[in-house]
């Protein structure tokens, strides 16, 4: 078992840190100031590049790379910023590797190739008012008429909602109860009934927009059907590899917060010695690096054992629970360690702090990811409804 990356995959690294260093902070400084993503130039910059869909198939545009090619393109670009990064996310990790998967011939060919060019986002719409963690009490309906799916619902929670031109619409297409009723259907920005709420400005992830979503007899054609009602189960073990974007952005928050205390500390003098000369410190930036590699690695796995498909529930829940931990603890300990400076605006650390937060709620919520990890020792799902 090599636990190292090939020559090819640390060609990619350095190739995509280089990048990311020297065309994106301006960008990222702009996004977090504004709160607004960045511009279109930007995707078609990744799409020149091939980060796109880096681990789509060529039929389609992408650059038929692996799981774990995504992963690293992702880690040092997020570095940098998560606004920025979003796109990549979603092209390799989102809502498109259920269209790759389970999509008909017609959504692959209408929507993947867009998605790898930069010219759609394509997002994910989930949750509702009333369906967060309980996602099988989702309301939204689709009803099948003349050859067209007409959808009536309200939607929450979706990342990029208002801003993203597609949208993978989790609804109700039948009237069997729970999980047995659900399918999806993407439905397009500018469709007719499809209608947006006030844009949510959250404490961290500027940069991204998210807002309900309206569904007043919106119609798309019948070929907009992702997955049919009972098709609930291929949807989630899509998202499963979301949750490995998930726990890749949580990863390089965590990342380049470390690595900025790091040299800080080695710069920041206190008592007429660096800060690193203090044993207290050399315990904490040990703590931080035991968390950071093993994160990593539970990472690596879950995409690692993915690459003949989709991870397991197991694998991906693992690895997004400890890096969700990870990043909300290094922070923190990167913030304690700078003082005033890290909880100062002119330092990346509260920005990494405040994103950071936000992962271990986003792609369900961290005890959610404890629960499938204890279903899935015992065998059996859990009845939280039960009295």
């Amino acid at each position: 078992m090599d636990f190292s990356l090939s020559d090819e995959q640390r060609s990619l690294q350095n190739s995509v840190r280089q990048f990311a260093q020297k065309e994106l902070p301006p960008i990222a400084k702009k996004v977090e100031e504004t709160d607004e993503p960045p511009n279109l130039e930007i995707r078609k910059r990744f799409a020149e590049l091939g980060y796109l869909g880096i681990n789509l198939n060529s039929e389609f545009g992408g650059a038929g790379g692996s799981h774990l090619d995504a992963v690293i393109v992702l880690e040092e670009i997020a570095k940098i910023s998560i606004g920025v990064a979003f796109p990549i996310f979603e092209s390799c990790f989102g809502p498109s590797l259920a269209i790759a998967h389970f999509g008909n011939n017609h959504l692959k060919k209408s929507l993947l190739p867009k998605i790898c060019s930069g010219d759609i986002v394509l997002a994910v719409s989930m949750s509702e008012p009333g369906a967060g963690s309980a996602l099988t009490d989702l309301t939204t309906k689709a009803v099948v008429e003349d050859g067209e799916v007409i959808l009536n619902g309200t939607k929450r929670w979706c990342s990029g909602a208002g801003h993203s031109e597609a949208y993978v619409v989790y609804c109700r297409m039948s009237d069997e109860a729970g999980a047995k009723g659900i399918g999806a259907v993407v439905v397009e920005k500018g469709t007719e009934g499809l209608s947006f709420g006030k844009r949510d400005h959250h404490m961290g992830f500027r940069g991204i927009y998210s807002a309900d979503i309206y569904f007043d007899n919106a119609r798309v054609p019948v070929e907009n059907i992702l997955v049919p009602a009972g098709g609930f189960k291929k949807l989630m073990d899509a998202f499963d590899l979301e949750r490995c974007g998930n726990t890749t952005m949580s990863l390089a928050v965590a990342q380049s917060a470390f690595d900025f205390v790091l040299e800080y500390t080695q710069d920041r003098n206190q008592f007429g010695k660096p800060l690193i000369d203090f044993q207290a410190v050399q315990i904490q930036l040990a703590e931080m690096k035991l968390k950071l590699d093993a994160s990593r690695l539970l990472l690596y796995r879950a995409v690692t054992n993915a690459e003949q498909g989709l991870p397991s529930i197991t694998d991906s829940s693992i690895a997004k629970c400890f890096a969700n931990e990870t990043a909300r603890d290094v922070t923190g300990k990167a913030m304690q360690l700078m003082g005033g400076y890290g909880y100062s605006r002119e330092f990346p650390i509260e920005q990494k702090m405040r994103d950071a937060w936000g992962w271990g709620i986003a792609g369900g919520a961290i005890d959610i990811q404890k629960v499938n990890i204890t279903s899935a020792l015992v065998g059996r799902r859990f009845n939280q409804r039960a009295k």
